[in-house]
C-alpha cells in the first residue's frame, strides 16, 4: 500500500527536515524526484540525493528561491523533461521569524509571505498543467498549527501564512477534483528540525524539551513523522482525502496550550 511507482514528486526545502525525510520515504516507495533546495539555509542536498537514489529513484536537484516564479518553472519543467512528468508536489519551503507586532513593517511580512504562501503557489500553479494532463495529482503543503488550531506570539506573519495555506488548499481541491488532482495541508506540532531548533526565530533546543512532557504522544516529534502521513497523501489510497487540514502534534493541540 501507498507505493508511488511510476510518480514524479517536486519536493521544495529538501535538504534537510521534513523535506529531507519526505524525499526519503518517496523514493522507498518508487518515486522519482525533483529535489528544490536553498543554498543559504546552510544545509547540502547532497546526501540526500545520494539517499534517494540508492533506494532507486532518478533524481533531478535544483537551487530553488521559491520566491522567484522562474526557479519553480525551471525545475518543474526540468522534471517533466527528465523524469516523465509531475505527479505530486510537497510545497514544504518555509521560513519562521520572529518578529514583534511593533516591529513588524512591510518587509518583514512581505518576505515571509512570499516564501511561505506564494512559493506554495508557484509550485503548484507550475504543476497543475501536468497533473491535469495525466489526471493524477497530489497538491501538499506544509502548513502549521500556528495559526490554524493555535496562535505563536511574535510570530504574526508566519500564522497568517500558515493559516492562508489551508484556504489555498480547500479552493484547490473543489477546482481541480475532476481532474483526478486532490489537495490537501498537514500541520505539524512541534517537530525536532534545523528550524524548530533555532533559538533566534524559534523555540531553541530548550524550548523544543520544554514542550515535550506537555505532548500526549510524550515525545517530540520527527520528521519521519510527518512524512509517513506525505507518503500516504501522494498515494491513490488517498484519492478520496481531499480540502483537508490533517493535524500531526501528538495530540498537544487537545491536551491544552499551557
Amino acid at each position: 500500500m501507498f507505493r508511488l511507482t511510476g510518480r514524479v514528486a517536486l519536493i521544495t526545502g529538501a535538504a534537510s527536515g521534513i523535506g529531507a525525510a519526505t524525499a526519503q520515504k518517496y523514493a522507498a516507495a518508487g518515486a522519482d524526484l525533483a529535489l528544490a533546495w536553498y543554498p543559504a539555509d546552510g544545509h547540502d542536498i547532497d546526501p540526500v540525493r545520494w539517499e534517494a537514489e540508492k533506494s532507486g529513484s532518478r533524481v533531478v536537484v535544483a537551487e530553488v528561491d521559491v520566491t522567484q516564479t522562474d526557479h519553480v518553472d525551471a525545475i518543474v519543467n526540468r522534471a517533466v523533461s527528465e523524469l516523465g512528468g509531475m505527479h505530486i508536489v510537497v510545497a514544504n519551503a518555509g521560513i519562521a521569524r520572529k518578529v514583534e507586532i511593533e516591529d513588524l513593517d512591510d518587509a518583514a511580512w512581505n518576505q515571509l509571505i512570499d516564501v511561505d504562501l506564494n512559493g506554495a503557489w508557484r509550485a503548484f500553479r507550475a504543476a497543475i498543467p501536468h497533473m491535469k494532463k495525466a489526471g493524477y495529482g497530489r497538491l501538499l503543503a506544509t502548513s502549521s498549527v500556528a495559526g490554524t488550531i493555535s496562535a505563536w506570539p511574535q510570530h504574526l506573519h508566519y500564522s497568517a501564512a500558515k493559516a492562508a495555506l489551508v484556504g489555498l488548499v480547500k479552493s484547490l481541491a473543489v477546482e481541480l477534483g475532476e481532474f483526478g488532482i486532490t489537495a490537501n495541508a498537514v500541520a505539524p506540532g512541534v517537530i525536532r528540525t534545523p528550524q524548530s531548533l533555532d533559538p533566534i526565530n524559534s523555540l531553541g533546543p530548550e524550548g523544543v524539551e520544554a514542550v515535550r512532557n506537555k505532548i500526549p504522544a510524550g515525545r517530540v516529534g520527527t520528521p519521519e513523522d510527518i512524512a509517513h502521513v506525505y507518503q500516504f497523501l501522494a498515494s491513490a489510497e488517498a484519492a478520496y482525502v481531499t480540502g483537508q487540514l490533517l493535524v500531526v502534534d501528538g495530540g498537544r493541540g487537545l491536551a491544552g496550550l499551557d
